[in-house]
């Protein structure tokens, strides 16, 4: 189930779901719960997928295919991303989901976890395309989400623009406006003040926080992040206006490094819009050898399993703050954590995005919408709360911060299940 490096006792799985549920086994036999639990929150509770059609510029249909998975919902509706991606595959989709499910319970929302996905190269589209795909996939999947059954949002790939077809899509199909049904939306469309750096900014409030708590001063601290898109590059500014040296970036083509610090204004000026900017640049290194520099900081931004047990002995940071969904393995994760090299999991610097995704549905319903200092400041309470608890339960329990994230993560939404009789 799933792929594997390695052989004999260092194999290990590069499977998202397979990894997930390996770590929810030990939390919830951790937190007494019996089997059944296991049984019922290692998948999700619904899973769909659909085929769309679509016309291209050129006259041929091509067919795409496409994911939406919902985690559980005994707190709430799920809510989760919508992401454009050539690597999309329905295990990640309900990895995804229930991770999405994590985040929540972290951050104290009244939602499970959902996530969509459609496999596709937003690259190589034109914006037409684009459209007619994304009207195709809210076409597909109406009959399963709704502001009080599934809220989609953006991830991967897509963003206000697409989030705002869809909305308009939806409304369409169900003969009413409904801001509520989507998040990530342009703000004339209902959508939030802050929604648009939510998920960059939360997860350096994060390392704010981390960093801190290990002693590491941000102004003149070394840090090195793999991957330039949203995510990275606001990280990046965020992180560089506080005093941070940024001495290390990448995209998918390579990396820059220089000890000395790189110039982020420029090359944020530079990138593209997917975030690619090596590519620019002679003497670029690759992405491995970018993560095995000596920093205070590394942050995996771009994609899963790049700290695995095959170079895990040989990062070289103080802190590794995950932003991308999955980049360190389960065998890797107790290879740092025996060599004391404090991490930070993505169940909890990711949730940023969801927070401000709920405050926008919160907005969207009462029709009534804060102002962005409001909404940042709400943001960051929210993230500060939740990294103080998770990571208290990490030293009061003398376990990683990965385990300590899931087991704050799932707690409610198992004594919800039980509440409603599932099991």
């Amino acid at each position: 189930m799933g792929n594997t490096v390695g052989d004999g006792k260092e194999k290990e799985t590069l499977s998202l779901l397979t990894s997930t549920q390996m770590v929810f086994r030990e939390v919830l036999d951790k937190l007494g719960f019996k089997p059944e639990m296991f049984d019922l929150l290692s998948e999700p509770m619904k899973s769909l997928i659909v085929r769309i059609p679509v016309r291209m510029d050129d006259g041929s249909t091509q067919i795409f295919t496409g994911f939406r998975a919902q985690h559980n919902d005994a707190l709430g509706p799920t809510i989760g991303g919508i992401r454009f991606h050539p690597c999309v595959c329905e295990d990640d989709i309900k990895a995804l989901a229930i991770w999405m499910s994590l985040k929540c319970g972290i951050a104290g929302l009244p939602f499970g976890g959902g996530k969509g996905g459609v496999l596709c190269n937003p690259r190589t589209m034109s914006m037409g395309e684009l459209e007619r795909l994304s009207r195709g996939y809210v076409r597909a999947i109406s009959q399963i989400v709704g502001p009080t059954k599934d809220i989609p949002a953006p991830d991967i790939y897509t963003n206000a623009q697409i989030m705002a077809w869809m909305l308009d899509e939806y409304s369409k199909l169900k003969q009413y406006g409904s801001a509520a049904f989507i998040t990530g939306k342009p703000l004339v469309l209902g959508g939030s003040e802050g929604r648009d750096i939510a998920g960059a900014l939360g997860a350096a409030i994060c390392i704010e926080e981390a960093a801190e708590k290990q002693g590491i001063r941000l102004k003149g601290a070394r840090v090195i992040i793999q991957g330039f898109g949203n995510a990275g590059g606001f990280i990046a500014k965020f992180l560089h206006e506080a005093g941070a040296d940024i001495i290390g970036i990448s995209d998918v083509y390579g990396a820059l490094y220089d000890p000395d610090g790189l110039n982020i204004e420029y090359l944020l000026k530079r990138r593209d819009s997917f975030g690619t900017i090596s590519t620019l640049f002679d003497g670029a290194i690759t992405n491995e050898e970018l993560l095995e520099q000596d920093c205070d900081i590394l942050i995996p931004a771009a994609v899963s399993n790049q700290i695995t047990a095959e170079n895990a002995h040989a990062i070289k940071a103080r802190l590794v703050a995950e932003v991308a969904n999955g980049p360190t393995t389960i065998k890797a994760t107790r290879i740092l954590t025996e060599r004391g090299i404090f991490l930070v999991p993505d169940v909890l610097t990711g949730a940023g995005g969801v927070i401000v995704s709920y405050f926008e549905w919160v907005q969207n319903k009462q029709g009534y919408y804060w102002g962005r200092e409001e909404i940042l400041d709400k943001l960051r309470e929210r993230i500060v709360q939740s990294f103080t608890t998770v990571y208290n339960l990490s030293k009061s329990r003398n376990i990683n911060m990965r385990l300590a994230a899931y087991m704050t993560g799932i707690q409610k939404m198992a004594e919800a299940s039980i509440y409603r009789g599932w099991v």
